[in-house]
């Protein structure tokens, strides 16, 4: 979702020397585990099928769905922005969280669970009242990160903080994996034609799910929301948590403004950190939109279904591994300011291959008759060229979208001087959560006036051109081995 703020966010952790010896305790280990159990909502409800469920069939037409979902996540980034920088700035003087994360959890297992009746019928929710849960879950998913992310370093101590955070996202990719595994394993591949000689699958979707009233899709806000619920028990049970500090939560939010304008001020003073900062709130938020639209966009434009959603998920969210090991790479080799500027670079070529796809269209110039040309495998999926090349695309996207936020990082520590780091690492989360709302304003814009997908999809294109120019002007961010800069 969005970069909460805390100088102990989780992959924006200031760096600290690094300890060979650094073992996590049981407590962080519970850490991680709530962020691994948590974003499966991401990747099940938001990305790859419940939203784009929601688009192609609740709302009968890919384009207006694409409308209407972008419209509600301006609504969501309005009050993410409003809230979060605020929250993240007031954190330490409001002590306690595990109280205040386990509200949010008890909102959010409900309301992703009442996804569940959402129906193609609209007998159940209204499409309103959907994207009215969609948007709460939102904003409550980015509190939580504020207040998880703040625990970090007291439950893993300075020495240990990276392993704790590496081990969140590792399982945070691999629980979205297996819930998309067992979601294809369990309802989306049973009874199909194409697989009745998999000896491996159920004869029929499990629990008695029928495929005509797109079960399958809507069962993943209850497999979302069982795992959260059940997953983030350890974290509550053995996770220490602040001490009081007595502060009433006003007073603690009142001061956190003012401890979050001292920060501004303190990065203003440094001109290319504050430049980078500017240039990452824009190619940060095309980043985001690419993730969070990819799914709607390819069931309306490549006619995917359920199915095709899920190997798609599975396939990237697996590749997007590779990404954190080509930003390493990259940064080592070109230093970070060159390896941002070729993963903007390479997400640029990525969405405009993207805009150029089609069920019977390769990149713009290239008609596919799909009747003319046997089909490349006899799965239930993927066939043709085109799905192939599309894939290819989504590839290049996952790796390098994954390896900016690395690098990004990278590039920061280059840029500012060792003693204001707390400051400059609360601004960075701030960046990623001031402008989140333009991203989705964008596409609905777009959308809204060119009356496709494409038109929406291909706005993005200007978040992360400015993002790009913005980083010619930044100096410093070389080779590892050059002087860093500090004004």
């Amino acid at each position: 979702m969005s970069e909460a703020i805390s100088e102990a966010d989780l992959g924006v952790t200031p760096p600290v020397a690094y300890d060979p010896h650094a073992r996590l305790s049981l407590g962080a280990s519970c850490w991680s585990l709530f962020e691994g159990v948590r974003n499966p909502y991401v990747v099940l409800i938001t990305i790859y099928i419940f939203m784009p469920y929601v688009a192609q069939t609740v709302v009968g037409d890919p384009v207006r769905g694409q409308e209407v979902i972008s419209q509600w996540s301006q609504y969501s980034g309005w009050a993410v922005m409003a809230t979060a920088p605020f929250l993240g700035a007031s954190i330490d003087k409001l002590g306690r969280r595990k109280i205040w994360l386990a509200l949010i959890v008890a909102l959010m297992v409900p309301l992703t669970a009442a996804l569940w009746f959402t129906k193609a019928d609209h007998t159940g929710l209204s499409i309103t009242q959907t994207l009215m849960i969609t948007t709460t879950v939102g904003i409550l998913f980015t509190w939580s990160e504020v207040l998880h992310n703040s625990l970090l370093v007291r439950a893993a101590g300075l020495s240990a903080a990276h392993i704790a955070s590496g081990l969140a996202l590792a399982l945070g990719n691999l629980f979205s994996v297996l819930a998309l595994a067992f979601t294809a394993w369990a309802f989306a591949l049973p009874g199909l034609p194409e697989t009745a000689t998999w000896g491996w699958l159920p004869h029929a979707p499990l629990f008695g799910l029928q495929r005509s009233l797109h079960e399958p899709e809507r069962v993943v806000a209850l497999l979302s929301a069982g795992v959260f619920a059940i997953g983030a028990l350890p974290f509550f049970l053995l996770t220490p948590d602040a001490p009081t500090t007595g502060v009433p939560v006003l007073t603690a939010l009142r001061s956190g403004a003012s401890d979050l304008l001292t920060m501004v001020r303190t990065v203003s003073r440094y001109r290319n950190a504050a430049i980078f900062l500017g240039a990452r709130m824009f190619y940060v938020d095309g980043m985001t939109a690419i993730l969070i639209y990819a799914g709607v966009y390819a069931t309306g434009v490549m006619k995917w279904r359920a199915l095709e959603m899920l190997f798609f998920g599975i396939i990237l969210s697996i590749l997007a591994v590779l990404g954190g090991f080509v930003g390493r790479w990259l940064d080592h080799g070109l230093g970070p300011k060159r390896a941002v500027q070729i993963e903007i670079g390479m997400s640029l070529l990525g969405i405009i291959a993207f805009l150029g796809m089609g069920p019977n269209q390769i990149l713009y110039f290239w008609h596919w008759d799909s009747a003319a040309h046997p089909h490349l495998w006899s799965g239930p999926f993927f066939r043709t060229l085109p799905e192939w090349i599309f894939l290819l695309i989504g590839f290049s996207n996952a790796i390098f979208i994954t390896a900016h936020y690395a690098s990004s990082r990278t590039l920061l520590t280059r840029l500012t001087p060792p003693d204001q780091t707390g400051a400059f690492f609360g601004v960075y989360a701030l960046s990623g959560t001031a402008t989140s709302w333009l991203g989705p304003f964008l596409v609905n814009q777009g959308t809204r006036i060119f009356k496709t997908q494409q038109g929406g999809f291909a706005t993005i294109i200007l978040l992360l051109f400015l993002g790009f120019v913005g980083l010619l002007f930044v100096r410093g961010g070389d080779r590892p081995d050059a002087p860093r800069s500090s004004a």
